[in-house]
């Protein structure tokens, strides 16, 4: 009976020995929300905009230059 009691605790304290650490581990932490890429590409857009627009405003003003290039 003694030896039936000392194995079954062996089992029980093998089994509280490999999960017990397990208990403890902590969760992986998230992923960032925002890595940067889409600031970034935000501001490209952005600067794409400003640059379509300058191009449309100074066009007039180059088409009706002194210079007929074209």
């Amino acid at each position: 009976m003694k030896a039936i009691f000392r194995v079954s605790f062996a089992i029980v304290a093998l089994i509280f020995w490999i999960a017990f650490p397990a208990l403890h581990a902590q969760a992986p932490a998230p992923a960032p929300a925002s890595d940067g890429t889409s600031i970034d590409q935000g501001i490209a857009y952005l600067l794409m905009l400003v640059a379509l627009v300058l191009t449309y405003l100074i066009h007039p003003l180059d088409a009706s230059s002194l210079y007929k290039l074209f």
